[in-house]
């Protein structure tokens, strides 16, 4: 084809084209994320926040809690910190950087669709879903616990696992929760020793002793023990009559982020009703008052969440820590 016989309009639009694409991408905000979600979690995350916002790009980092917060720090050592948003297992650990200034608040208009005790009062931090510790034992299991205070009774001696407040995260805001609580207390963890509970190692150590049979009974978060049933382990779980303690992955802006508004975005997105239903497809409860529930837990509003005071564990965590070992005889 002649192109001197195209109208010269027609030849400059797929250039004009081109330009706009490239402008578009010259301009499009680049934000980072770092996360403890699991990989997939964290990118299918990442693709459908991009998907509703194409005018922003998330680059992320995926890691432990501990470890993300080991490298953070030697950001803020170096005074180059590359993390926009955090989005990590606890709100202990988000409450500590609150405390040293780090980061910014945000007035999500989301908020009214959360109950008071999952966000920050004054916008640092807001919780994105519901993970609780409760009881899993093996199907054929002798006896069925109903209550948190039936794993010190004799008929659980020696047959029952939980993973360490010395090296799981969950665990520790579990045991922070319990022995603030006046129904439990210190005396609670001394039962638990007494009754020859096995305290060591992460959840994961506690799932495979369960559908093992190799200690019938555990502490365990919800969705391990309920996902593994699902594909046909030899495993239940219990919601103790007490309640049950929580991690919430809360979501929070570092104070030196140099994209604020595309950050504030991302926390508006995962608290959305959009959000939480992709908390739901990846089977969480969801934080969002009115979400449904994964298939295998219960109803919602059936589930009483125990409380945590975030400041007070955070001050006590340490003594927290070195008094679980000198119960347990524990090193971490």
């Amino acid at each position: 084809m002649n192109l001197s016989s195209i109208p010269f309009g027609l030849r400059l639009a797929p250039c004009l084209a081109a330009v706009v694409v490239c402008a578009g991408m010259a301009h499009a905000q680049t934000i980072t994320l770092y996360t403890s979600q699991p990989n997939s979690d964290a990118q299918a995350t990442v693709d459908a926040f991009m998907a509703a916002n194409p005018s922003i790009k998330v680059e992320w980092v995926r890691d432990g809690t501990t470890q993300l917060m080991t490298r953070l720090e030697a950001e803020l050592a170096a005074k180059a910190v590359k993390a926009d948003v955090l989005l990590i297992a606890d709100t202990v650990t988000l409450e500590s950087l609150k405390q040293r200034d780090l980061l910014q608040p945000h007035l999500s208009n989301e908020r009214a669709h959360y109950s008071a005790d999952l966000f920050d009062e004054d916008g640092y931090y807001y919780s994105t879903k519901l993970i609780t510790t409760g009881i899993a034992h093996h199907s054929a299991a002798p006896q069925r616990p109903s209550s948190w205070k039936d794993l010190t009774t004799p008929a659980y001696k020696d047959l029952v696992a939980a993973p360490s407040p010395l090296y799981s995260g969950a665990a520790m805001l579990h045991l922070q929760t319990l022995v603030n609580l006046p129904e439990f207390g210190w005396g609670y963890y001394e039962a638990l020793k007494a009754n020859n509970a096995q305290v060591q190692g992460g959840n994961g150590g506690v799932l495979k002793a369960v559908a093992t049979g190799t200690k019938p009974y555990g502490v365990l978060a919800d969705y391990l023990a309920i996902r593994e049933k699902a594909k046909g382990a030899p495993v239940e779980f219990v919601f103790p009559s007490e309640g049950v303690s929580v991690v919430t992955e809360p979501v929070a802006i570092l104070k030196s982020s140099q994209q604020p508004a595309a950050a504030a975005k991302l926390v508006d997105f995962l608290l959305s009703a959009q959000g939480q239903e992709l908390v739901l497809k990846q089977g969480y409860i969801p934080a969002r008052n009115g979400s449904a529930v994964p298939a295998g837990f219960p109803a919602r509003e059936s589930i009483h969440i125990l409380p945590l005071n975030a400041a007070k564990a955070l001050a006590e965590t340490d003594a927290d820590k070195a008094r679980f070992g000198k119960i347990f005889d524990a090193a971490k």
